[in-house]
C-alpha cells in the first residue's frame, strides 16, 4: 500500500494539470483492489448449505436450513466437501438437549458423516484434494455442505467403499465391534443372545458374530411385519429370531435346541424385553446394555449403565416357571454398560483406525450391510420426519450432498 501510495503521489506531481481531487480519487479506487488481494491471502471455504437449531426442543420445530458463510482454512485445517451424512438417534436426542455430551446452541446438526477433501491449510500433508475422508472420532456439525475442521480430526478411507457405508460405519457398526470383541473372550461355538435385533447395531452383531464362528440368538418387538423382520435376520445370518410373545415360556432356554447357553447378551431396549436377555444367559454370564429405546430401566437406571460405565456383579433374581410352579434360581450375573463415546476417548481407542478400516473392508466385500435409504439434502425435512418414526418403521435415513 504505501509503495503504490508514493507511486500515485510522485505522479500527480510530475503531471501538474492533475488535480489533487483526482490524486485523491485514484488512492480511493485502489483500496478495495488492495484490500480484495489482502483478502484472497487467507484461504476461505465455499460458502455452506446448513441445518442448524438455535435451541433444544423437539427436532421437527426447532432445526432450519440457512446459508453460512465462508470460514476460514487455517494451516493446520482441511476443507471437506460432504457427500453423505445419517440422522442417528443420538443426533436427535443432541438436538433435543437429553444427550450427555452435545455442542452449545447455536449449533449445526449432525455428528458422523463422509466427505472429499476440497482445500487443506499450508501445514497439512497427508491430506491431498480429492482424498475421501470421515471425522474420527466423530465431530458435530456434519448436516453441512462444507466442513472446516483440524487436520487430526479426519480418517483418510477408501473411495471403492459405498459412501452410505463410509457415512455410518462408526456409531453403530463400531459400537457392534468393540461389544463383541471387548468384553468378554468368546470363542467359536459360544453364543450371543440381543434384544433390537433389528436396529443396524444388531445387525451388524449378527454378521459380525457369525463371521467368528459365533452363534445369535435374536429378540424382536412384537409389530406389522415381524415375520419379514425375521426373514432378513436370518438371511444375514442370525440362527434364531423370536419375537418377545414367543418367549413367554416355562423356559426359554428350552428353545434354544443345539446351541449353547449364551455368555454374552446385548440389551438396547430395557424394561421386560431385558429381563428376557437375562432369562437366555448361562451362569456367569453377562449383559451389556448400550441403549434404552423404551426408556424403561434395568434394575438401575439404563443412564447410570451406559454413561456412568459401571460395572456391576450381582445375584440375580431370575423367575423361571417350572412345571410344579414358580421357583426362584439364583444366577450369577455380570452387568455392564457401554457407551462409545467414553471408550472413543480412551485410551483403547489408539486403534480406532484399523477397526474402522477392518469395518469397512467388510462393507466393501458385501460382508456387512444394513438397509439405508439415501435423501438429497434439499428433502431433509422428509428425511427426518421418517427418521422420527412419523412414517412407521423406516430404513437409516443417510442424507446425500
Amino acid at each position: 500500500m504505501p509503495a503504490m501510495v508514493r507511486s500515485l503521489a510522485a505522479r500527480a506531481l510530475n503531471e501538474p494539470s492533475q488535480s489533487v481531487f483526482n490524486f485523491l480519487r485514484r488512492i480511493r479506487t485502489a483500496r478495495p483492489q488492495l484490500q480484495s488481494v489482502r483478502a484472497l491471502s487467507a484461504l476461505m471455504s465455499p460458502p455452506s448449505k446448513a441445518v442448524v437449531y438455535d435451541q433444544h426442543g423437539p427436532p421437527d420445530s426447532v432445526v432450519r436450513m440457512v446459508e453460512l458463510p465462508p470460514v476460514e482454512v487455517k494451516e493446520n485445517d482441511v476443507c471437506v466437501r460432504m457427500l453423505a451424512a445419517p440422522i442417528n438417534p443420538s443426533d436427535i436426542n443432541r438436538i433435543e438437549g437429553v444427550y450427555p455430551v452435545r455442542p452449545p446452541v447455536p449449533a449445526v446438526g449432525g455428528y458422523e458423516g463422509v466427505g472429499e477433501v476440497y482445500s487443506v491449510g499450508s501445514a497439512v500433508k497427508e491430506f491431498s484434494l480429492g482424498d475421501r475422508v470421515i471425522p474420527s472420532p466423530p465431530s458435530s456439525g456434519t448436516w453441512q455442505t462444507y466442513v472446516v475442521k483440524e487436520q487430526g480430526v479426519w480418517h483418510k478411507v477408501d473411495k471403492d467403499c459405498p459412501i452410505e457405508y463410509a457415512a455410518t460405519i462408526i456409531v453403530n457398526p463400531l459400537t457392534a465391534l468393540l461389544m463383541l470383541d471387548d468384553i468378554i473372550t468368546l470363542n467359536s461355538g459360544y453364543s450371543v443372545v440381543q434384544n433390537g435385533a433389528t436396529s443396524i447395531v444388531g445387525q451388524c452383531i449378527v454378521q459380525l458374530a457369525q463371521l467368528r464362528g459365533i452363534n445369535s440368538i435374536n429378540i424382536i418387538r412384537d409389530r406389522v411385519g415381524s415375520d419379514d423382520a425375521k426373514e432378513m435376520l436370518k438371511k444375514l445370518g442370525a440362527d434364531e429370531v423370536f419375537t418377545e410373545s414367543q418367549l413367554n415360556v416355562k423356559n426359554v432356554k428350552s428353545l434354544l435346541n443345539s446351541l449353547s447357553e449364551p455368555a454374552l447378551g446385548f440389551n438396547c431396549v430395557g424394561g421386560n424385553s431385558a429381563s428376557l436377555v437375562l432369562k437366555f444367559l448361562r451362569q456367569g454370564g453377562t449383559m451389556v446394555t448400550y441403549g434404552g429405546m423404551s426408556k424403561k430401566p434395568v434394575t438401575v437406571s439404563t443412564s447410570a449403565f451406559i454413561f456412568k460405565a459401571s460395572h456391576i456383579s450381582m445375584l440375580c433374581f431370575l423367575f423361571c416357571i417350572l412345571l410344579n410352579g414358580i421357583n426362584t434360581k439364583y444366577v450369577e450375573l455380570s452387568l455392564r454398560g457401554f457407551w462409545l463415546q467414553k471408550w472413543l476417548g480412551s485410551d483403547k481407542a489408539t486403534d480406532r483406525g484399523r477397526r474402522i478400516d477392518y469395518l469397512l473392508s467388510l462393507a466393501k466385500e458385501g460382508k456387512l450391510r444394513y438397509e439405508m435409504e439415501l435423501v438429497p439434502f434439499d428433502n431433509f425435512n422428509v428425511a427426518l420426519d421418517r427418521a422420527l418414526g412419523k412414517l412407521g418403521s423406516q430404513p437409516k435415513q443417510v442424507i446425500t450432498f
